[in-house]
């Protein structure tokens, strides 16, 4: 053995041997354990610089094997990436929507649900809809608790409609269930090839609307000015933070640029497209990086304000302990359907649920896959079985976060900011999914990132997205209308659900006045009613 180790002039040559023998050797799982022990054993009895070596090398090789198999599971060459590319990508989608771990407890915890249950919650509803995605799907898509979905759950479900949150989470389960139903028949698949190409097109430009308007406001460049009149005060409970509806005109303006904030924000947007327009791989994650640099000298990032004592992994379990299991109990699921008179609103209620987050998950994916290739939208192709898979997926996490205690789970929109990145696999899904397990202890460090240095990311993969617009005949105005309906209300609207059902309306109504009503898919139909009584619902509820 000794040998072995002297010959420190012919190392080079054994590097070429282990090299020849690494592949043989780490077939066996238990070959590799135990050759990790003799390294150990080596570096204890033999204390030289080529041991060390050696050790080194071995240890490198196994991280090689890992980086190998990875590459095979998720077939990164196949998709034309590498493994930097999709860690690249998930650090970014993941940094894009890490806000809904702080945003969701405080929102949903309103309705009485605890607050550090909730946090718990959020992180496994998104790790399971998330894992599925990067080790079932194969897609570089994250999911985590809806934004807009927690709100309605929170003022119009237990707030206005006087549900307890037990009740609410039982809604989102049945929700989970419709889904289920629909993926396993052909109703998905009737849904995708009932929507005329323009407005798949539309869309995906939608999306881009919508992420750079969320991109804009986030970031700060726009104010609102509201004219005088009636206002409404949603959230009641407990000192809860109330929203305010009003019943009169709101005139976005251009801020005053004499915030730090908004300053930060506008030197995150420069360094972005700069390094976005010179094409600079890991650009986008470098550029958050960079500007919460900035942010910390700019006094924007206060590293005083992190609080380890926030993070407290035996309170987060014991108020999980009320929040596990309260959708399939007593409280929720068994006194849902009790009172006859309320069967009605529940219908409706779950109707409303399905509705967003089946539509709000397609858009996204449609809009997201038909940018880089990812998913075909038309025929039976091999791209189909990802979109089932996607779908699957996110059933498994709503199915997952409403018993866990959280409201519905869907895929993020902002992970088009890890697809703009280069993400094209699951590895990316992975990752984000890692990154959401670190955060049950590590949340302080991922708060410190804000949200100046994630807007201007999701501006720029917008502006990128806008190009599908291009692809509708905007001469002919029965495509033009329906198209511009779509793309424009998702952001108006601040709703990807909302954008589809305009779309949708719209298209049939301008087929039914040029008289080609015939030519408007039955599917079609059945969802324009479908969103007509969402809208009644939503008026009478």
């Amino acid at each position: 053995m000794q040998l072995l180790f002297f010959v420190d002039d012919r190392l080079l040559e054994f590097i070429f041997i282990f090299k020849a023998g690494v592949n043989l050797l780490f077939s066996s799982p238990v070959v590799s354990r135990t050759f990790i022990v003799y390294n150990r054993y080596i570096v204890q009895n033999y204390r030289t610089k080529t041991a060390e070596v050696f050790c080194n090398l071995s240890y490198y090789y196994i991280l090689e094997e890992l980086l190998i198999s990875m590459e095979k599971f998720f077939k990164l060459k196949e998709h034309g990436t590498d493994v930097r590319t999709e860690i690249m990508a998930g650090l970014t989608t993941f940094f894009a929507m890490s806000y809904i771990l702080f945003v969701n407890p405080a929102i949903l915890s309103q309705t009485g649900m605890p607050a550090q249950g909730v946090f718990l919650a959020t992180i496994i509803g998104a790790i399971a809809g998330t894992l599925m995605m990067a080790l079932y799907a194969n897609l570089p898509y994250a999911q985590a608790p809806g934004m807009g979905l927690n709100a309605f759950f929170t003022y119009t479900v237990v707030f206005s409609l006087g549900y307890t949150w037990q009740q609410g989470l039982a809604m989102v389960f049945l929700c989970g269930v419709i889904s289920l139903i629909i993926t396993l028949t052909k109703v998905r698949k009737m849904i995708i090839e009932s929507i005329p190409a323009s407005l798949k097109s539309a869309i995906s430009a939608g999306i881009g609307i919508f992420l750079a308007y969320v991109g804009i406001k986030n970031a700060g460049f726009i104010q609102f000015a509201i004219d005088p009149g009636k206002y409404t005060a949603t959230g009641t409970l407990k000192g809860a933070k109330a929203s305010i509806t009003a019943n009169s005109a709101a005139t976005p303006s251009l801020v005053h640029f004499d915030n730090p904030a908004v300053i930060l924000a506008l030197i995150g947007l420069a360094i972005t497209i700069i390094f976005i327009v010179k094409g600079m791989k890991g650009g986008v994650i470098i550029s958050i990086a960079l500007t919460t640099i900035v942010g910390i000298f700019m006094g924007v990032v206060d590293l005083g304000s992190i609080s380890w004592e926030t993070t407290n992994l035996g309170a987060s379990f014991h108020d999980f302990k009320t929040l596990f299991g309260a959708a399939l109990g007593s409280k929720g699921l068994g006194s849902l359907f009790t009172v006859p008179t309320k069967i009605p609103s529940v219908l409706m209620t779950i109707l409303a649920f399905s509705l967003t987050d089946i539509f709000d998950t397609i858009g996204t994916l449609i809009g997201t896959g038909q940018k880089v290739g990812i998913i075909a939208t038309t025929g039976e192709t091999h791209e189909s079985t990802g979109l089932d898979r996607a779908l699957y997926s996110d059933l498994v996490g709503t199915s997952v976060g409403a018993i866990a205690g959280t409201s519905n789970v869907t895929t993020y929109v902002e992970s088009a900011a890890g697809i703009g990145a280069g993400g094209r696999t699951g590895m990316t899904a992975l990752v984000v999914a890692v990154l959401f397990a670190i955060s049950s202890v590590f949340s302080p460090l991922v708060s410190i990132v804000p949200t100046q240095a994630t807007a201007p990311v999701l501006i720029i993969v917008g502006i990128m997205m806008l190009s599908n617009l291009k692809n509708v005949n905007w001469e002919d105005l029965s495509e033009a209308v329906p198209a511009f309906f779509t793309s424009v209300f998702m952001g108006f609207a601040y709703s990807i659900t909302y954008g589809i059902a305009a779309g949708f309306i719209t298209y049939t109504l301008v087929k039914i006045i040029k008289g080609q009503a015939k030519d408007v898919h039955l599917i079609l139909w059945v969802l324009d009613l479908l969103f007509i009584l969402d809208f009644v619902s939503l008026a009478i509820l």
